[in-house]
C-alpha cells in the first residue's frame, strides 16, 4: 500500500490516491512534515526539506514481501549476483541463505558462529560468501552455504568486544578486507588461502573500523571509523587522504558508519550518524559536493546504491527506509519499519530494495516504478518479450537495430539453443525429481517448464539472444547450476512411499508419520543446501513400467555419479554417536549401498535426527579422514577408491569380494546392483533368479575383460555355469594367491633351468600359450584356455567327511598329490583300475605370465609400426625363437614363464561329460597345485581351450 507524505485525497474513478490541488509554489515549510505555512504567515524561508515535501513522497508501510526465520534482530543482507539468492546474518547467530523467487530459507549455517552475526559479504562472481560475528570470527563459505573454512579468529581486543563490523571483498574476488568495531586494525586475506596478506592496515588511536568499501577499480579503499573517512592505497597500503565531514562528534562516537561509491568512482557517500545525514564527496578532490541529505530523525546505519547509480537506499534507527535520487539528493519514498532498520540492500536489478532491523524480518520493497524510469533501463533479463522493448523513437535514432521479425526470430533461435542444453543436460538425469522448493513430484517436462519460469532462464534467454556466439558453455553452466540434484542413499524400512503414493501430493503437506517423515526431511535438506531437486529410488520410479524400472537401474550408477552431492541417511544411528557407530549401520549391509556410496564425487553421512555423523559439518564426507577411514574399515574398500573409485572391469576379483557379505531384498539385485560399478549395462530380468542374474554378470565380465579372477570362488556351482559361484559369497574368502618370487629368485632359477632343460622346449610352450585367444562364453558355456594336467587317480579318504563333503585324494600326471573336498561324490579310480570319464586338473591361463608390455595406453608412432604379420625380431608373439632358438632375449622370456608355470598355482577339477564338454567339480576351499619338477617341461606341454558347461 502506498500514500503520499502530503495528505491526499482518493479519487473514486482513477482509482488512486490524488495529492491535493494546492499549488506547490503557495505553500511553504518550516522543515516538519506536520506543519504547512501559508505565504502571507510570518516564517523561515523555504527550506530543502520544504521542497521535498513540495513533491510527492511515496509511503509505505506494507512490504512487496517479508522473509522470516531468523528469531533476533537481523544486522546484514547482500544478494547473490545469479538474482536467485539473498544472503543474512542476525544477532541469533546464524547465517542464512534464501531463495529470493520462493520466498523460503535454502541453508543455515549450523555451526560456526557462537556471538552475533553483524556483516555478510558476496564476492562478485557470487562463488563466496562470508560473514562476521562479534567474537572477531570470520567463516568463509561456497555460494551454497557450505563451509570452506574452519571459523577464522580475525580481530581481536583485549578490553572490548572485536565485533567483526564490515567486510568487503576487492572487485576480483582475490582479497577480503575486514574491520573491526573493537580496534583499529584493517586485515586483508586471500580469498585462496584465507591466510592473512602481510600486514594490517592501523587506522591510528579511536579509529575503529566501521565500514570498509574497495572503490570499483580496486585500486583504493575507503575506510569509514568513528573519528574520519581514510583513503588508502590498496597496493601499497599507504593512505592517500584522511577527511572528516563538518559536525563530528569531537570523540568521534556518533561517526561514520557506511560508505558507498557510485558504479563510476567518482564520488563516495557517506552517512553521518552524529546529525543523520548522507554527504557525497568528490573523490578527485576528497571535498564535499553540496549539502547534506537530511530526512533521518536518528542515526544511518546503512546505506546502498542501486546498479544503475542513480538512487541510494538508507536504513536508520528512525525505523524508516528512504529512498533518495542521486540527481537532486531528494527523498523520494520512505518505507516504514515496526523497529529500527539495521541493513539495506538493492536486488541485483535494482527494482526491489531488501531491509532488515529489530523485527526479526527481511522486509522486500518495491522501488516506485517512476524512480524506475528516471534511469536507463535495468539489464535485467525478463523473456523474449524484453528483446521487443525499444520504443518506436529509439528504433527511429538506430536505423542498424533489427525490426520485431528480426527479434522474435532472434528469441526462437535463443529458445533452441537454450532447449538443445537442457536436452542435452537431461538426457542423463532420472526422469523424475522432487521440486524441494514445492515439494512436487514432477516429470521430465515439468522440470523444463519450471526453470522457464526462473530468473535463470529468462537472463539466459535474452543473453543468448542478444549474443548469439555466446559461448555453449556459458549455457551450460547456467542449465547445469539448476538442474543440480541431491541423490539419496538410505536402508529401505517398512513401507517405503511409492511413486503413486505422492503423485500430484505436496510432499512436505503429506502427514508426517513412518517413511514419509524421512522423505520430507531429505527433500528440506536438499532444499537447505540451496539445489532444487532432489531424488529417491523409492517414489521417483515407476515399479509397475518394466521399461521405466530397466532404464532407472542401468542408469543408477551414473545418476549417483553426476549428482551434485548424495545424502547417506543412516536411520539407526543415534544422534550424537562417536566414531564407529557407521561401521555398525544395517545400511552397511545392503546391496545397493555399494554404488551409492562408490559412485558420488560429494557425499554427506547424516545420523537418525537428520544432522551431520560426528558433527562433521564439511560440504563432503569424503575429504574427512575420520569417515572414510571407518568406512575403509568396515568394507574392506580400499580408501582412495571409496574416495576417487572409477567403474569398469579393472580388479574383478576384489570387487565381487567387496559385495561378497551384502545382501538385497530381491534376490536379482545383487547382481544388478553391480551392473554400474562394472560399466556394464545388461537387461533387467526380475524373476530370472540369482544365480543367473549373477551368472549373466560374471559372463559378461570374463568376455569383456578376459579377466579370469572372477572364476576365483569357492563353495557351489551355478546352474548358469559350472565355473561360476551360485552365490556371491563365494567370493567372501580372499583370493587364491600362491606365494610371489622375487626378481633375485627368477633368475636364479632361469640360470638353473639353462643347464637342466633344452631351452627349445620353453620357446614352444611359450608360442604355444602366447597363441591361445582369450576366455570366451557362449551360450552359457565357458571357452576356457588353460594348462591340463591329466588326473590319473581318484581316492576317497575314509573317515574324512564332514557333513555334506567328501575328501579326496588326487594324483596327477606332472603334479604332486593333493587332497580335494566337495559336495559332489566322485568315482573312484585308479591306473590299476581305469574309468571311462576322463579328470583332468587345469591351470586357466593368465596372459599376464607373458609379462608383455602394456600398451593400452601406449600410442603408436610412424617409428614403432610394422606390417601386420611381421612381427620384429625380439617380438614375444608367435614366433618367439623360430629363426633362432637360441636368441638370448627370447630364451630368458621363455625361460622366465617357466619359472612362473613352476610355481604353485590355484587349479580347477574338471570332469569330462557324454558330449566332451566338462564341468567343473566345485570344493569348499582353493585347490593349491604344485607342479612335480619345473624343468619338465614336457608335461606342461597339454595346452587347450575346454568347453565348460
Amino acid at each position: 500500500m502506498y500514500l503520499f507524505a502530503l495528505n491526499s485525497t482518493f479519487n473514486p474513478q482513477l482509482g488512486a490516491l490524488q495529492a491535493p490541488t494546492v499549488p506547490t509554489q503557495q505553500v511553504h515549510f518550516d522543515g516538519r512534515l506536520d506543519r504547512v505555512r501559508h505565504p502571507d504567515s510570518q516564517g523561515p524561508p523555504v527550506t530543502k526539506m520544504a521542497e521535498e515535501a513540495a513533491q510527492p513522497i511515496i509511503t509505505s508501510c506494507t512490504p512487496v514481501r517479508v522473509f522470516k526465520d531468523h528469531e533476533n534482530d537481523v544486522f546484514a543482507i547482500a544478494v547473490l549476483p545469479d538474482c536467485r539468492r539473498m544472503v543474512t546474518g542476525s544477532a541469533d547467530k546464524m547465517v542464512r541463505l534464501w531463495d529470493l523467487n520462493e520466498g523460503v530459507v535454502l541453508k543455515k549455517s549450523m555451526v560456526g558462529h557462537r556471538d552475533r552475526v553483524q556483516a555478510v559479504a558476496v564476492s562478485g562472481d557470487g562463488r563466496l560468501i562470508v560473514s562476521g560475528d562479534d567474537n572477531g570470527v570470520l567463516i568463509a563459505w561456497d555460494r551454497t552455504l557450505e563451509p570452506l573454512t574452519q571459523p577464522i579468529k580475525a580481530h581481536s581486543h583485549w578490553l572490548a568486544f572485536p565485533w567483526i563490523a564490515s567486510l568487503c571483498f576487492s572487485p576480483d574476488g582475490t582479497v577480503l578486507a575486514t574491520g573491526s568495531f573493537g580496534n583499529t586494525l584493517i586485515k586483508l586475506w586471500s580469498t585462496k588461502t584465507w591466510q592473512q596478506l602481510g600486514n594490517p592496515i592501523d587506522l591510528g588511536i579511536f579509529n575503529n573500523g566501521c565500514c570498509i568499501r574497495y572503490s570499483p577499480s580496486g585500486e583504493l579503499l575507503a575506510i569509514a571509523s568513528n573519528f574520519s573517512t581514510q583513503i588508502w592505497n590498496s597496493g601499497t597500503r599507504t593512505c592517500v587522504t584522511t577527511f572528516k565531514a563538518q559536525g563530528h562528534n569531537v570523540f568521534g562516537v556518533h561517526g561514520n558508519s557506511s560508505l558507498v561509491w557510485t558504479p563510476d568512482g567518482t564520488h563516495l557517500l557517506s552517512a553521518i550518524n552524529c546529525d543523520a545525514t548522507i554527504r557525497v564527496f568528490d573523490t578527485s578532490t576528497w571535498q564535499q559536493v553540496g549539502d547534506s541529505w537530511k530526512g533521518h530523525m536518528a542515526n544511518i546505519n546503512a546505506i546502498a546504491l542501486n546498479p544503475a547509480g542513480t538512487l541510494v537506499a538508507s536504513a536508520s534507527d528512525d525505523m524508516q527506509v528512504r529512498v533518495w535520487r542521486l540527481s537532486d539528493q531528494r527523498t523520494s519514498a520512505i518505507f516504514h519499519h515496526i523497529g529500527p532498520v539495521r541493513c539495506i540492500t538493492f536486488s541485483t536489478d535494482g527494482n526491489h530494495i531488501f531491509s532488515g532491523g529489530s523485527d526479526k524480518c527481511i522486509s522486500e520493497w518495491a522501488v516506485p516504478g517512476a524512480l524506475l524510469e528516471d534511469h536507463p533501463k535495468s539489464q535485467t533479463l525478463t523473456s523474449k518479450d524484453a528483446l521487443l522493448e525499444d520504443t518506436p523513437k529509439e528504433q527511429a535514432s538506430n536505423k542498424d537495430a533489427p525490426c520485431n521479425e528480426e527479434l522474435c526470430q532472434q528469441a526462437a533461435e535463443a529458445e533452441r539453443a537454450i532447449q538443445t542444453v537442457i536436452d542435452t543436460e537431461l538426457d542423463n538425469a532420472p526422469l523424475r525429481l522432487l521440486d524441494t522448493t514445492t515439494g512436487l513430484l514432477c516429470d521430465r517436462q515439468a522440470q523444463i517448464s519450471a526453470f522457464k519460469t526462473k530468473t535463470e532462464y529468462k537472463k539466459l534467454l535474452l543473453l543468448v539472444a542478444k549474443y548469439p556466439d555466446l559461448r555453449t558453455e556459458r549455457i551450460e553452466e547456467v542449465v547445469e547450476m539448476y538442474f543440480r540434484c541431491v541423490m539419496l542413499s538410505h536402508r529401505w524400512e517398512g513401507k517405503e512411499p511409492l511413486l503413486h503414493d505422492i503423485q500430484g501430493k505436496v510432499v512436505y503437506e503429506l502427514e508426517e508419520a513412518g517413511t514419509i517423515v524421512k522423505l520430507q526431511s531429505f527433500c528440506r535438506i536438499a532444499r537447505d543446501a540451496g539445489f532444487h531437486w532432489a531424488w529417491v529410488d523409492s517414489c521417483c520410479i515407476d515399479q509397475h513400467d518394466n521399461v521405466e524400472l530397466q532404464r532407472s537401474l542401468n542408469s543408477m550408477f551414473a545418476w549417483y555419479r553426476d549428482s551434485a552431492l548424495t545424502i547417506v541417511y543412516l536411520s539407526d544411528v543415534p544422534p550424537s554417536s562417536k566414531s564407529g557407530a557407521l561401521a555398525k549401520s544395517a545400511w552397511n549391509t545392503r546391496g545397493w549401498t555399494v554404488p551409492e556410496f562408490l559412485a558420488p564425487r560429494v557425499i554427506r553421512f547424516y545420523q537418525q535426527d537428520w544432522t551431520p555423523y560426528l558433527d562433521d559439518h564439511s560440504p563432503n564426507h569424503k575429504e574427512s579422514l575420520t569417515i572414510m577411514h571407518e568406512l575403509e574399515d568396515v568394507t574392506g574398500i580400499d580408501a582412495r577408491a571409496l574416495v576417487a573409485f572409477q567403474p569398469g572391469m579393472g580388479g574383478a576379483r576384489e570387487k565381487l569380494q567387496w559385495v561378497s557379505t551384502r545382501v538385497t531384498t530381491v534376490q536379482e539385485d545383487i547382481a544388478y546392483s553391480l551392473f554400474g560399478i562394472f560399466g556394464i549395462q545388461l537387461p533387467i530380468l526380475y524373476g530370472e533368479n540369482k544365480q543367473k542374474a549373477l551368472g549373466r554378470l560374471l559372463q559378461e565380465i570374463v568376455a569383456q575383460s578376459g579377466d579370469i579372477s572372477a572364476l576365483d570362488w569357492v563353495g557351489k556351482s551355478s546352474e548358469f555355469n559350472s565355473c561360476l559361484p551360485a552365490d556371491i559369497s563365494s567370493y567372501e574368502a580372499p583370493p587364491c594367491t600362491p606365494p610371489s618370487l622375487s626378481e633375485d629368485e627368477i633368475q636364479t632359477s632361469v640360470s638353473s633351468l639353462r643347464n637342466t632343460m633344452a631351452v627349445e622346449l620353453a620357446l614352444k610352450l611359450y608360442s604355444m600359450l602366447d597363441s591361445l585367444s582369450a576366455p570366451r562364453f557362449a551360450n552359457c558355456r565357458l571357452h576356457l584356455p588353460c594348462v591340463a594336467f591329466r588326473v590319473t587317480e581318484v581316492r576317497r579318504r575314509r573317515g574324512q567327511a564332514q557333513g555334506p563333503y567328501f575328501t579326496y585324494e588326487v594324483k596327477a600326471d606332472g603334479l604332486q598329490d593333493l587332497l580335494i573336498t566337495t559336495e559332489d561324490k566322485l568315482l573312484q579310480f585308479s591306473r590299476a583300475r581305469p574309468t571311462r570319464q576322463t579328470f583332468v586338473l587345469v591351470r586357466p591361463w593368465d596372459r599376464c605370465l607373458l609379462e608383455l608390455p602394456d600398451t593400452a595406453d601406449d600410442a603408436q608412432t610412424e617409428e614403432d609400426w610394422s606390417e601386420p604379420g611381421s612381427p620384429l625380431p625380439d617380438s614375444p608373439c608367435g614366433s618367439l625363437g623360430e629363426n633362432d632358438p637360441f636368441d638370448s632375449e627370447s630364451s630368458e622370456k621363455a625361460l622366465r614363464l617357466i619359472v612362473r608355470l613352476g610355481q604353485p598355482f590355484g587349479a580347477f577339477l574338471l570332469a569330462q561329460q557324454r558330449g566332451g564338454e566338462y564341468r567343473r567339480i566345485a570344493s569348499d576351499h582353493d585347490i593349491v597345485a604344485h607342479t612335480q619338477d619345473m624343468a619338465a617341461v614336457h608335461r606342461m606341454m597339454d595346452v587347450r581351450t575346454l568347453e565348460i558347461l
